[in-house]
């Protein structure tokens, strides 16, 4: 196996997001996308005593075009949506939207949030869609903790969403190639990850410190996006970390966006907004 050489090394800054603070290490001015990921959100919030939480978190708006996918760290989400979906995902578990043609949702502290510890983390992906899904069905996926598939190692472990690792298969199927793992090491552990020779890649430190191999010392809050140039990547923990491994096919198509909608030119977005504001992606009335 050939590790791949590090292309950018991303801090994520804090960005304020409609009073929300998030870690975002891009898009930036340097990084538009890594196609086919275009966005990705680190968010730790605290949930002070008395907290109403279904007047916290994120309340209900729209997206078409591609997939936001949440990874729950800490706490959970309560995610509603137009299309009847009502779930929540605790600490360990994922949920995959697919907005295809679009609708709305709503994502939210569970109720139970203060007798978890009163904390959310969660990491926010956008991954993009193709031109010829961006209009299909959407889709929601709630994965927990304990339907995720996870490979061990020593001092490792490493949960397979989507992909494939040591011919185990996530359970999300998704509409391009995409290998999604979430990584968790101790101190001294090393582990080597193949990733498709033609997939664009990036991985993401939430918090510890990386060795990798060829390139250095990775600390958390950095975004490592590696070239096109192997077909793995080998690390080793300095730190207990926790790590987030992104790859997928890029999809080499225009990318033109307007807030919560991503489509492939200026027409379709503005058909989407007026999509939305004739009501056609639905409604949402949280109970």
């Amino acid at each position: 196996m050939k590790n791949r050489t590090v292309a950018r090394l991303l801090y994520a800054e804090t960005v304020d997001m409609g009073g929300m603070p998030v870690r975002q290490p891009f898009p930036t001015q340097q990084v538009e996308q890594i196609d086919p990921f275009l966005l990705l959100h680190h968010h730790i919030a605290e949930m002070p005593v008395g907290v109403v939480p279904h007047r916290t978190g994120v309340e209900p708006h729209p997206h078409r075009g591609f997939s936001p996918v949440t990874f729950v760290y800490r706490g959970g989400v309560h995610h509603r949506d137009s299309r009847g979906n009502n779930s929540v995902v605790y600490e360990g578990g994922t949920q995959w939207m697919n907005a295809g043609r679009g609708l709305i949702h709503s994502e939210r502290p569970p109720k139970d949030i203060m007798e978890r510890g009163g904390v959310q983390e969660i990491i926010q992906l956008w991954v993009n869609t193709p031109g010829a899904h961006k209009m299909d069905q959407p889709e929601y996926i709630p994965l927990q903790a304990e339907q995720t598939p996870t490979v061990t190692a020593k001092g490792v472990s490493v949960q397979v969403i989507a992909g494939e690792l040591e011919g185990i298969r996530g359970p999300v199927r998704t509409k391009t190639p995409v290998l999604a793992l979430r990584l968790e090491l101790q101190a001294g552990a090393s582990y080597t990850l193949p990733i498709p020779a033609e997939h664009n890649a990036f991985l993401y430190l939430l918090d510890g410190a990386l060795q990798v191999a060829g390139y250095g010392m990775v600390e958390g809050l950095h975004q490592v996006v590696f070239n096109r140039d192997g077909d793995g990547i080998t690390i080793t923990a300095r730190e207990n970390t926790r790590a987030l491994l992104m790859a997928g096919k890029p999809l080499d198509e225009p990318v033109v966006a307007n807030g919560p909608f991503v489509m492939n030119n200026q027409t379709e977005v503005m058909q989407a907004m007026r999509d939305y504001r004739m009501g056609k992606l639905g409604i949402l009335i949280e109970d």
